[in-house]
Formats: structure tokens, sequence, C-alpha cells
């Protein structure tokens, strides 16, 4: 690989998440994220119906909250939101622009749980803002916002749908028409250069933070920075780079997205910096601090071209920490052809809740079992403690024949799978290293 195309790969990377991104919001427009319902426009939310099951085949979804979602377009003027009243109940709406950095939150952490009213400006916005409506300003014109809303099990549904139903958009009077996202000309072109050409597209119509405009200027040479479309008619020399560029792309993105096992603690790796790669923009709810941020850019570009691929739309680690396990306490990868015990002698800190979901590998989705059960958490009903206070979570495949270990079931795949607990509003022993998960223990 020539200097050219280690230079491409740079750009392929810095590119990824907002091509992955702006993508995926077309897709789940279309067609729905999980349970959640497709969206019915631009500037108008989508609310899941039910908890997920395996019948959602989206990767990782979770089984602890409804999802409300809406996609944001502020070409056309300010968008004002408002929240009701949730009683004290967790609920989170984050806040992600093109470039999939999380640019504000608002909900029990961030702002409480009383009603509000919000307005979502565009980039560099100075209009009249209403008597007692906070600004929320966007990074970029089109954004998404990420709503979790925690339930309590089936019979809480109804509590939370009243809660869905009191989330509205409202565009200002006399607001313009929206521009939505750019079409460009990738559909026409191989494939190898069609990251190319959105990469193009968007990034002209969604610039990237003031300082990261000179990194992308170093890729304006190779057709990024025109206003047409450069890629319909591409020299033979520059074809080979972007090919083997896009290749080799593919490939980095692969290797940052592998688990690193010398972070992991008890084979836990916990994500608690995960999303920690926006360094410009702050609004309300989020932590402009230097621990919560990554001061080298260049390992900011890499780490969010890692978190878009494995969690996109991650929070911030003040806001919820994810955590993963492949292997038991041996290092042996976890299979449902063998059981295991996980013993809590303290639960995760939380000052909201925790919980731990079952996925299958290698596509990471919710796999059906006979007492459909895809979690459990603090909030899970019918739990035995042992004799010392612990919780001993039981992981298999068949059902325990011993009663305890039955009633703290959560079933496994027939192969191979990767549990990953969720902890909102982690205290901070979580977010210090100081709690540590123990090691899942292989029981046969």
């Amino acid at each position: 690989m020539d200097s050219t195309e280690r230079l491409l790969v740079d750009g392929y990377v810095f590119g990824y998440p907002l091509v992955y991104n702006l993508s995926s919001i077309q897709a789940i427009a279309e067609h729905g994220m999980g349970s959640a319902l497709p969206a019915p426009g631009w500037n108008r939310f989508a609310f899941a119906p039910r908890l997920g099951t395996p019948e959602d085949a989206f990767v990782s979804v979770n089984n602890d909250t409804l999802y409300a979602l809406a996609f944001l377009d502020l070409s056309g003027g300010p968008v004002r939101l408002h929240v009701p009243d949730t009683d004290g109940a967790y609920y989170v709406l984050q806040f992600v622009d093109a470039w999939t950095n999380n640019f504000a939150y608002i909900g029990r952490r961030a702002t409480g749980t009383a009603e509000g009213e919000f307005l979502i400006v565009p980039p560099g916005w100075d209009g009249a803002v209403p008597d007692g409506v906070r600004v929320i300003e966007s990074p970029t014109d089109v954004a998404a916002i990420v709503g979790r809303l925690a339930v309590d099990g089936e019979d809480d549904l109804p509590r939370v749908a009243g809660i869905q139903a009191g989330l509205t958009l409202e565009p200002l009077p006399g607001n313009g028409p929206l521009r939505g996202i750019p079409a460009g000309h990738a559909a026409q072109l191989p494939e190898h250069l069609r990251p190319w050409e959105l990469m193009r597209a968007w990034s002209q119509a969604f610039p990237p933070a003031e300082a990261d405009r000179e990194y992308l200027a170093r890729f304006a040479p190779y057709g990024l920075a025109d206003p047409g479309n450069p890629f319909g008619i591409v020299a033979r020399e520059l074809d080979a780079h972007l090919a083997h560029a896009t290749a080799e792309g593919r490939n980095r993105i692969e290797e940052l997205s592998k688990p690193d096992t010398s972070a992991a603690v008890n084979g836990w790796n916990l994500l608690v910096h995960a999303f920690d790669y926006n360094l410009d923009h702050f609004g309300i709810g989020t932590l402009d601090a230097p621990e919560w941020r990554i001061a080298d850019r260049t390992q900011a570009y890499e780490t969010r071209a890692r978190s878009a691929r494995n969690g996109l739309w991650g929070n911030h680690g003040y806001e919820a920490v994810y955590g993963e396990v492949f292997v038991d306490a041996d290092g042996r990868q976890l299979t449902g052809a063998h059981a295991y015990e996980l013993r809590l002698e303290e639960p995760p800190p939380a000052d909201a809740f925790w919980s731990i979901t079952m996925y299958s590998m290698p596509d990471f989705l919710l796999v059906e079992n006979p007492i459909d059960r895809y979690s459990i958490g603090d909030r899970t009903p019918g739990l035995v403690r042992a004799a010392d206070g612990s919780l001993v979570i039981r992981m298999q495949h068949e059902r325990p024949s011993e009663a305890d270990a039955a009633a703290n079931w959560l079933p496994t795949p027939a192969g191979d799978f990767r549990p990953m607990v969720r902890i909102y509003q982690p205290r901070s022993a979580v977010l210090d290293g100081t709690y540590r998960l123990p090691a899942i223990t292989r029981l046969d």
C-alpha cells in the first residue's frame, strides 16, 4: 500500500461514521429499528409499542426501554420540542449529529423529569427564542433524537405509551422547505466508489466541526471537495487507489472494532469512554470536561469509527455504561454447550437501573427461549437471592433443574453467546473502575 492509499484509508475511517449514520437514518426511516415503527417523516417521532424481542433483527437491541426516534431536518428552520412530566421515571433523549457526535441530552439525569420546552436550532441560528424555552443548537442540519424510556415489564407499557404521546415536535411558523439528505450520484457508481461519493456529497451538505475541516481538506485532491460528480469518470490510477483504499478501509474498521482484550477486567470490557470523540459541541446535558474528551483528534476519529460500527448511537458513559463479555473465567468462549454462573455479590451501582441481556454470536441478536426472558436486572421479578445476599445468575441453554437456578435463569443460545451489561446513570464506582463485574464461571 503506497502513501496515497494510506492517506485514503485514513479518509475512509474519518468519513465512515458520517456515511454509516446517514445511511442508517435513511434505512430506519423506511423500515424502522427493532420494535420502533418506521419514521413518519422529518421532525416527527416514531415510537416502539413494545419491548425488543427476537422478532427484531437489530444488532444488540435492548430489552429495557421503549425507543422514541426522531430524525431532524433543520434546514428549513428550528423545531420546538415538548417533553411531558415523567414523574421521576427514567428516560433520556440523546441528540446525535450527522457525524455521530452526541451533542445534547434531555432526561432524568440531564434536565430532570418535569415537563419542558426546548427549541432545536440549525447551526449559526440567531433568531428570537420564545419565553421559557431552552435552546439546543445542532452542529448539522440533519440530526437524530434517540429516546429511551424505561419500562418495568409488560404491565408498565401503558404508562410509557402515555409518555410517548406527550413527546412532540413542531416546526416554527414561517420555516422554509426541507432539504433532507442529498442523494448524490452513488447509485450510479461501482461499489468501491460509492462510499467516496457519499462522503463527498454528505460532508459538503453537513460540514464537520471547524477544527476537523483542515483534516478533511487533505482528501480534496481525490475529489472529495468537488461540487459535481468527480467519481463518474475516474482516471485509471485513481480508480485503483480508491478500490484498494475501500477494501483496506473496511479492513481497518473491522480491526478497530475487535474487543480490546488487554483492557478487559474479569473478561468484561466496560465501554466507559467509547463515545468521548465529540470535542467541539457541548449542549444541554453534556459534560465539557477533559475526562470526557479524547484529546488526540486522530484517535478520536478512530474511536468514532469503531463506535459507529459496534454501537451506533451509544450514550456517553456518564449517561449509560455498556459492557460486553465473550469468555468465561478461564478465557474460554461462552457457549450454550455449557452451563455458567455469574455471582453478583454487589449489583452494578446505578442511580437508574441495570440489566444484563443475552445475545447470539456472531449476529448479536436476541434469541427465542421458552420463558421469553432476554435480560435480567434489578427490575426482574421473582429473582432469588443466595443466603449471603448475592444474586447468582444462571446462564445455560436448557432450563435448570434446581428451583433457585431456574428462578435466576438467563437462557442462552445453543451456540456461542455474548452477554451485555447496561448501567443507566452509573455511579462513580463504575466510571472510575472501582466497581468490577466478576468473571462468568463455567459449571461443567
